[in-house]
């Protein structure tokens, strides 16, 4: 799927409305411009330049949002974002971490100002700063996943020896 379609199909405009009510109803801010229209709102998400991703609820759970910045960050296209564990968004010595994090942001709603290690497809490390983790519900209130949001990262240099 093309970039430019990716936020223009029914299930992302809905999954898009997800995450912008879910992140105003806990935090009491609106994430983006919430425009008269629910397709501008997806393509604001989408194109963004925070980074906003999400996964589903499984034991294992996969991503299933991720908006451009995202998708750039991470070094991934959308196709191969959506099979990705979240897991693997983290050095396996900051899973421990980040699984204690995301059972917070659960029992909470919400957290803020979350700090911590991620790593690229290609191997890069980049420290996420000020990241907002939240629940994300659908229309009825059901749990349907988690989702992040930030907009300060750094690379992190490794010294050469």
């Amino acid at each position: 799927m093309s970039r430019s379609a990716i936020f223009t199909t029914a299930s992302l405009i809905e999954h898009s409305q997800y995450l912008l009510n879910s992140f105003k109803a806990l935090t009491g801010h609106d994430l983006t411009d919430r425009s008269p229209s629910i397709e501008m709102q997806a393509n604001n998400l989408f194109h963004a330049n925070f980074v906003t991703v999400s996964h589903d609820t499984q034991p294992d759970p996969i991503f299933n949002y991720g908006n451009q910045t995202a998708l750039d960050l991470w070094e991934f296209d959308w196709e191969h974002f959506l099979e990705l564990p979240s897991r693997l968004s983290a050095e396996p010595l900051a899973q421990i971490d980040r699984d204690r994090l995301l059972l917070e942001a659960k029992n909470n709603g919400y957290i803020q100002n979350y700090r911590g290690v991620r790593i690229s497809r290609t191997g890069k490390r980049f420290w996420v700063q000020n990241a907002t983790i939240w629940t994300v519900t659908d229309s009825q209130g059901k749990d349907i996943g988690q989702a992040a949001t930030f907009l300060k990262w750094s690379p992190i240099i490794e010294e050469v020896t």
